[in-house]
C-alpha cells in the first residue's frame, strides 16, 4: 500500500540514487517538467541505465507528454526494463491515449495524470480505458492554470471527480498532487488532512522532508484503530447490519472501511 511517492529529476542520477534511500514507498523519476529541453536525451539515457536492474524501491517514470518531441522516444527507451514499476503519463485527456501507450509498452502499469479541464471531464472514460491503467491523479499546477483558479476551493470539484472516477473504475484511491512549499510542513499537514477527507490515499512529495508528514496524515490514529477493531469484532459476532452500544451503525460498507484502517495500521506496525 503506497502512501508516499518522491519525485526526483531524471537528469540528476545522483539525486535519484539518494531518493531511493530516503524512505519513500516509491520514487518517481521525472523526465518532464524537472528536466530542461537541453538535457532531455541525457535524462532518458540515465534513467534507462538505472532501470536496467531492479532498484531497492519501486520506481515509476513520468515521461514527457505523448504529443511532445520526446514522449515517444521515452516510451521506446523505457519499455521492457527490469527495474520499471510503472509509467506516469502527463496531460492525458482522452482514453485513446492510454490504449495507444498500452499497446507500445507491453503491459507495464500505467498511471494517468489529468491536468486539463477536458481530462477531468473524461476522468471515468480514461480510468476504464485499458486494463494496464492502474491509477489516476491530478496534475494540479497545470490544472490551476487551465481553469484559471487560485483558491483551494476551486479544485474541490476536480479532486472529488478523480476520486469518484477511480473508485467507479475499480482503481486504487488516487494520491494527492504535490504540495509546492517544501518549508511549510504545517500547511502540508493541513492539506493532507483535507485530501484524506476527500478520499485520497497518500501523496507525492518533491522533498524528502515532506515524507513523514504525509505518512502521519494518512496512517490511522490509535482511536481509529480501536474503533475499526470494535467494528470487526461486532461484525464477526453478529453478521448483518447492527448498531453498536455507542450508537454507531455497522453495515458492509463500514466493515470494509474498518478492514482498510487495519491494513494501514498493520503497515504502521512494520515500519
Amino acid at each position: 500500500m503506497i502512501l508516499t511517492w518522491l519525485y526526483a529529476p531524471g537528469d540528476r542520477p545522483e539525486v535519484v540514487a539518494k531518493a531511493l534511500c530516503r524512505g519513500a514507498d516509491a520514487v518517481i523519476v521525472d523526465l518532464e517538467d524537472a528536466v530542461p529541453v537541453s538535457r532531455k536525451e541525457y535524462a532518458r539515457a540515465a534513467t534507462a541505465e538505472l532501470l536496467s536492474e531492479r532498484p531497492p524501491v519501486p520506481v515509476h517514470v513520468r515521461v514527457n507528454a505523448l504529443d511532445s518531441p520526446w514522449g515517444g522516444a521515452d516510451l521506446t527507451a523505457l519499455s521492457g526494463l527490469r527495474g520499471l514499476a510503472g509509467l506516469r503519463l502527463p496531460k492525458i485527456s482522452a482514453p485513446e491515449q492510454i490504449a495507444a501507450v498500452a499497446d507500445r509498452t507491453g503491459g507495464v502499469g500505467l498511471h494517468a495524470l489529468l491536468e486539463t479541464a477536458l481530462g477531468v471531464e473524461r476522468a471515468y472514460e480514461i480510468a476504464r480505458a485499458h486494463p494496464a491503467l492502474r491509477g489516476l491523479s491530478l496534475g494540479e499546477a497545470d490544472l490551476r492554470a487551465d481553469l484559471g483558479v487560485s483558491a483551494e476551493a476551486g479544485l474541490d470539484w476536480p479532486r472529488s471527480r478523480v476520486v469518484v472516477a477511480a473508485r467507479a473504475a475499480g482503481l486504487a484511491p488516487p494520491a494527492q498532487s504535490v504540495f509546492p512549499d517544501i518549508r511549510d510542513l504545517e500547511a502540508l499537514a493541513v492539506s493532507c488532512a483535507r485530501g484524506r477527507a476527500l478520499g485520497f490515499l497518500g501523496r507525492a512529495a518533491i522533498h524528502p522532508h515532506q515524507l513523514p508528514v504525509i505518512e502521519r496524515a494518512y496512517l490511522p490514529a490509535p482511536a481509529e484503530v480501536t474503533a475499526a477493531e470494535e467494528v470487526l469484532a461486532a461484525a464477526r459476532a453478529t453478521p448483518g447490519a447492527l448498531a453498536l452500544p455507542d450508537g454507531r451503525f455497522v453495515d458492509p460498507a463500514v466493515v470494509a472501511a474498518a478492514h482498510r484502517t487495519l491494513a494501514l495500521a498493520a503497515r504502521m506496525a512494520t515500519r
